[in-house]
């Protein structure tokens, strides 16, 4: 996934014109509304994906603009989505987050609360719980993140082995070549793409 957090539009435009690009993450709901109307037709190229915390209020937009959102970690966000999703008779894939740190400035479930979740997510006929996603603390290394991804493989392999098309999603442009040989099958790349 590229992330376009720091992206400008002609460059977003050259990215999906290569051919290379399948999808692209924004942590903005705003941004990402402004991106795909600048963008036009060809932001219906790619799937939009929301990786930024999800304020409940903002529920309904990111149900219509996104094409599925990586960041879920409350039965209150879930709630909203759904509630948001019902009147447009439409399903949304999501990811739930985890918690990796201490530090709250994090968003994301904590590991130990991961089942509860899931199990509300169940409840909901218009999401689907597809997979798991987070953000590793910052690291003077990138092996000294190691332990947090595999910890996340592991919590993957319990809740999600076997399932088709899940996703584990961790790993981003310092460390992704890390994550990807524990198990990462999605990576978010922003400045390895379009510098900082």
């Amino acid at each position: 996934m590229v992330v376009t957090k720091y992206a400008t539009t002609e460059q977003i435009r050259e990215a999906i014109a290569s051919g290379m690009v399948s999808e692209i993450g924004e942590s903005r709901i705003q941004s990402a509304e402004a991106k795909k109307s600048e963008l036009g037709e060809l932001a219906q190229k790619v799937r939009w994906r929301l990786i930024g915390h999800l304020q409940t209020n903002k529920a309904r937009k990111a149900a219509d603009l996104f094409d599925a959102v990586d960041s879920v970690d409350s039965p209150r966000v879930a709630q909203a989505l759904e509630n948001a999703l019902a009147p447009l008779g439409k399903s949304l894939p999501v990811l739930v987050q985890v918690k990796l740190t201490d530090r709250d400035t994090q968003g994301g479930v904590a590991p130990d609360a991961l089942e509860g979740l899931l199990r509300e997510l169940q409840a909901h006929q218009h999401l689907r719980a597809s997979g798991l996603m987070a953000i590793a603390p910052q690291a003077a290394s990138p092996d000294e993140v190691r332990p947090h991804f595999r910890r996340m493989r592991g919590l993957f392999d319990r809740f999600f082995a076997g399932q088709p098309g899940a996703q584990l999603s961790m790993g981003m442009s310092s460390d992704y070549e890390v994550a990807v040989e524990e198990g990462a099958t999605l990576v978010r790349l922003g400045s390895v793409v379009f510098g900082h």
